[in-house]
């Protein structure tokens, strides 16, 4: 394993050559003196949260370009054995030995996830405790195609096992049914197409969302959300895979122009038949106990996420 030298860190030379001294007897020439110059010092303290866990303010991770190499000829096992101790959940992946960062932690980005999720949750409130209940499976690491990712939230029933090898784990474990991805510093084509492409690939899961929100400086409240909503019974070819519904959210659209709705007006809506996909036989869809669909009002979450992190006076 070594640590990666990005192209913002990498190491520069200055090159002498060719200087010539000449008299009138004699001529001393000195070719290709290479004199490295140091490393930023940032670039040490990015390397911190590889090996250390260090998530360091001298990184400068906010100037950072993403994604980021953190780590090359890593392995997965090497790679488990660090996120678990350093409890990295959502910001990292591990694809074909490399470490990859395509998320930076922030407060926009666990807000996102956490008033989502509790939409959800309370939708299927009156099955909780009983065989029905949808279980939250958070950031649960999955496995596919030379690479392990995590959700930053993931839902499901309970589910029988599946065929071996193509379970989350490698083997036998089921994959969640709805997957929840909020981007904040990761970028929406990355985020779409993982999943396009990754979450939604046959035989994983069902339904996704996705929340995009444009980035701030530190202080300032985010004012441009967008929001699609996926499902796999939408996707036409490989290639071909449009949102089901795909709207914008925030204060302002991408014109800096105020965008005004009200409740209701933005939803998106997730059926049971989806969410129930593959439920174990024994367990009946609960028609009449949860809503069908359950509906996601992005008005309530857009309020959510602006009064979370408008400091009050």
């Amino acid at each position: 394993m070594s640590i990666s030298t990005n192209s913002d860190g990498n190491s520069f030379v200055r090159t002498l050559s060719n200087v010539s001294r000449t008299s009138a007897s004699s001529r001393t020439t000195v070719d290709s003196v290479i004199v490295p110059k140091r490393m930023p010092e940032y670039h040490y303290y990015r390397t911190l949260w590889w090996k250390e866990g260090d998530f360091n303010p001298k990184a400068n991770w906010e100037e950072a370009t993403l994604p980021y190499k953190l780590a090359v000829g890593v392995t997965l096992e090497e790679y488990e054995k660090r996120t678990g101790e350093f409890n990295i959940r959502g910001y990292w992946e591990w694809i074909n030995g490399d470490v990859i960062i395509y998320e930076l932690p922030s407060e926009p980005h666990e807000v996102g996830i956490g008033v989502i999720s509790e939409e959800i949750m309370d939708a299927c409130r009156n099955v909780k405790w009983t065989p029905a209940q949808i279980y939250a499976f958070g950031s649960t690491r999955t496995y596919a195609d030379g690479s392990a990712k995590e959700a930053d939230n993931s839902f499901r029933p309970e589910k029988p096992e599946v065929p071996y090898p193509n379970g989350i784990d490698k083997k036998t474990r089921p994959w969640p049914n709805l997957v929840i991805e909020v981007a904040y510093s990761e970028t929406i084509a990355h985020v779409t197409d993982k999943v396009k492409n990754y979450w939604l690939k046959p035989g994983h899961a069902y339904d996704a969302i996705v929340v995009k929100i444009d980035p701030v400086p530190d202080g300032q409240v985010p004012n441009r959300m967008i929001a699609w909503h996926y499902c796999i019974l939408d996707r036409r070819t490989r290639s071909m895979f449009p949102a089901r519904t795909t709207f914008e959210f925030g204060t302002t659209d991408g014109n800096g122009a105020p965008l005004v709705f009200l409740q209701g007006a933005r939803v998106i809506n997730i059926a049971l038949s989806c969410l129930y996909h593959d439920v174990h036989p024994s367990i009946a869809i609960p028609q009449g106990l949860v809503p069908d669909p359950i509906t996601i009002d992005f008005f309530l979450i857009r309020n959510a996420i602006i009064r979370a992190l408008t400091p009050r006076v």
